[in-house]
């Protein structure tokens, strides 16, 4: 167990690394943080920062002779420099954790072995292969690169009016690697958020009902709205996947909820989630400091929600309503700090708070 003023490093000085910065701050730890980008949001919440790329092994020895533990704010980093980390420092989630994670194929055969039903997939390594693939699956599917997609990145959807050919699209997401989903035709998205410490104890929040917009995350409500036995049985599958990587840290999972109740379970995403910033407002522990616990060896809090709530993603120009919004005492803002505004970027976002 970590003691007071013992240092954590972070690798990824974006959004979620700044709200794990927060965290860690308020528990008595000190921060590093690692990100190319020199005015990064993390940055201005670190005790130290440290410019380098991810996979800069100077840079990630000088972290690792600096700190007690390590971890990191999203899943695009090199398999290898974390390996290399590892050997120097405890690292949480472990490396093996990120493999099964960072590729999309990997990721959903695992979900099976766990019991958890995915939809059709196929592997992709050319356009022959996609045409067939189509043809197996009435021309209608989802290709996504293996790596290094998110928010809708990487991604081409058949199944409408003009819809490129195998080999447009084969063009399109540069040869990568891929894999071909089927359409789910579901009733609504959720997820959970599980935070597993290094003694194996668990804590899940409650799954909150996401809608996205352009690919990207709009709002998170929670309650969700779903039956009782349908919220149980996500967080179960949820808590299963958890033990059976033997993750240490705060993971989030995707489920689409079919029609009759099924659970198909869509992404895993080895870190602190968007879908789990209402934590931050509506319970009296939040996802970032469970997270910051599990991976310190202290115990993780019994949250609680103690409000309704609805947090609204501010994606571009958004945020320039972000004092309208915070006009309105029922709702907690959270500008992000980014000093440039781009269209699809995440800059802020809002918990309205309804208390129970």
């Amino acid at each position: 167990m970590l003691q007071r003023g013992a240092t954590i490093g972070l690798l990824g000085g974006g959004q979620l690394g700044r709200m794990l910065a927060e965290a860690a701050a308020r528990l008595g730890f000190s921060v590093i943080v690692v990100d190319p980008n020199g005015d990064c949001p993390a940055a201005r919440f670190s005790d130290l920062y440290i410019a380098a790329a991810y996979d800069d092994l100077d840079a990630l020895d000088r972290l690792a002779a600096l700190c007690d533990v390590v971890t990191f704010e999203f899943e695009n980093i090199d398999l290898g420099a974390l390996e290399h980390l590892s050997g120097k420092v405890p690292v949480h989630p472990d490396a093996w954790a990120l493999r099964v994670t960072q590729d999309r194929l990997t990721e959903k055969t695992f979900l099976r072995e766990t019991g958890i039903e995915t939809v059709d997939f196929h592997a992709i390594d050319g356009a022959p292969q996609l045409a067939m693939a189509l043809a197996d699956m009435g021309g209608r599917g989802i290709l996504k690169t293996r790596r290094f997609g998110y928010d809708g990145k990487g991604q081409i959807r058949f199944g409408g009016d003009s819809d490129p050919t195998p080999e447009e699209a084969w063009d399109a997401i540069g040869g990568a690697p891929a894999i071909l989903e089927a359409l789910a035709g579901f009733d609504c998205e959720i997820s959970v958020i599980v935070t597993r410490g290094r003694n194996g104890e668990t804590h899940e929040f409650e799954p909150a009902r996401n809608d996205h917009e352009g690919g990207i995350l709009a709002r998170s409500t929670v309650p969700c709205g779903l039956d009782s036995i349908v919220m149980a049985d996500a967080m179960e599958k949820t808590r299963a996947l958890a033990s059976r990587l033997r993750y240490v840290g705060t993971l989030a999972l995707e489920f689409f909820v079919m029609e009759d109740g099924r659970l198909i379970g869509n992404e895993i995403a080895p870190r602190v989630h968007n879908s789990g910033h209402w934590t931050e407002a509506a319970c009296s522990v939040s996802q970032f400091e469970q997270h910051i616990r599990a991976i310190s060896g202290w115990p993780l809090a019994e949250s609680y929600r103690h409000s309704d709530c609805v947090m609204t993603n501010l994606i571009g120009d958004e945020i320039g309503a972000l004092p309208g919004w915070a006009a309105d005492g029922a709702v907690r803002v959270h500008d992000y700090g980014k000093r440039e505004t781009r269209p699809g970027r995440k800059m802020g976002h809002v918990t309205r708070l309804v208390p129970r």
